[in-house]
């Protein structure tokens, strides 16, 4: 068994491999026919802004970590948006702090893909027009709410992001559907739906249940998401669980491709009650970045863009990993058939 400290050293530790590689990631790579951009899935959690963890210590406002960040990678993926709807002032705060090729991914929120929403996260004219049955409730879902206000909150999610899309600086939203949303009709068409309410906002999917890729699922799977060529997000994630999907390329789309790595403490994956920093608390190793170099030159050679965010984001985890598989894609290492 692996030494956890392999896995968890520390940000002292962490953060002596990432400065040996700080250039690594800054710039898209060519790889096979893509442009291939590397980055994470936060820039503002308080363990990666502690500090003299990551930022400089003149980087001590969310401005100036912003400018820095895009100085160090050529994307990230924006997580805020799954917990709270974008306003439109803050996408144009994002556009005019970053240079003119830096890409945002961004998450859906929450009630988007079936998930719940704590009530006193939804603006307050939303929360005042809610019938009087949820306004009690700690947390509602979609499905309770009346379709003008879930309409609305579409209609808000795609205008916070308005200024970013006009720009070009919006890579895709990923919906990443909950462990319940099983490989059924039904599912295949809410995925379908909310293609159509993003209208031209390219989108990915990533699934949490690993019987979409089961034997008896897999090829139905695979022929969906290539029908309405939606881009299906690859993980790296602890095995073994029910949401644990296997390591593989899976290109749906001809236009991008997704990889996200969640880290792999098995313990803290499906658990409850725990910080969510705290269950992508895992570093990688290079053995195991290493194992997924084949498989992104494999979709680097089928699509123009690829995306690559480490979701391991506690302190300087995911920062690291960003530039070592960066490295590690940039070198002259033998394709593996």
């Amino acid at each position: 068994m692996a030494d956890p400290r392999t896995h968890d050293p520390g940000p002292d530790a962490a953060g002596e491999r990432g400065e040996a590689l700080a250039a690594a990631a800054r710039e898209p790579l060519r790889v096979g026919r893509a442009s291939v951009r590397i980055g994470t899935a936060s820039w503002t959690d308080p363990t990666m802004t502690a500090p003299g963890v990551f930022y400089p210590d003149d980087a001590s406002t969310a401005e100036e970590r912003l400018v820095y960040y895009a100085n160090q990678f050529p994307i990230v993926e924006v997580d805020a948006t799954y917990y709270a709807l974008p306003a439109r002032r803050t996408g144009e705060l994002w556009l005019e702090r970053t240079p003119p090729d830096f890409t945002f991914d961004i998450k859906a929120h929450a009630l988007m893909t079936g998930q719940p929403s704590e009530v006193k996260r939804l603006p307050k004219d939303l929360r005042e027009e809610l019938p009087a049955e949820l306004l009690d409730k700690k947390r509602v879902y979609a499905r309770d709410l009346p379709t003008e206000i879930e309409d609305e909150i579409w209609d808000r999610f795609l205008d916070g992001i308005a200024p970013l899309h006009s720009a070009g600086k919006l890579g895709a939203i990923f919906l990443q559907y909950p462990r319940w949303f099983f490989p059924t009709s039904e599912s295949r068409d809410e995925i379908v739906k909310a293609r159509e309410r993003l209208r031209d906002v390219p989108m990915a999917v990533e699934l949490r249940h690993a019987s979409w890729f089961n034997e008896k699922n897999i090829e139905r799977t695979i022929a969906f998401l290539e029908k309405y060529e939606i881009p299906f997000v690859m993980v790296d994630a602890p095995p073994g669980t029910k949401s644990s999907l296997p390591p593989m390329t899976v290109v749906t789309s001809p236009k991008l491709a997704v990889v996200r790595f969640h880290g792999r403490r098995t313990e803290t994956w499906e658990a409850t009650g725990i910080p969510v920093v705290e269950r992508f608390r895992y570093l990688y190793d290079e053995g195991e970045l290493g194992e997924w170099v084949p498989r992104i030159r494999d979709a680097a050679d089928q699509v123009p863009e690829v995306h690559i965010l480490m979701n391991n984001c506690y302190a300087n985890y995911g920062t690291t990993n960003a530039r070592e598989i960066a490295e590690l894609l940039a070198a002259d290492l033998p394709r593996v058939e």
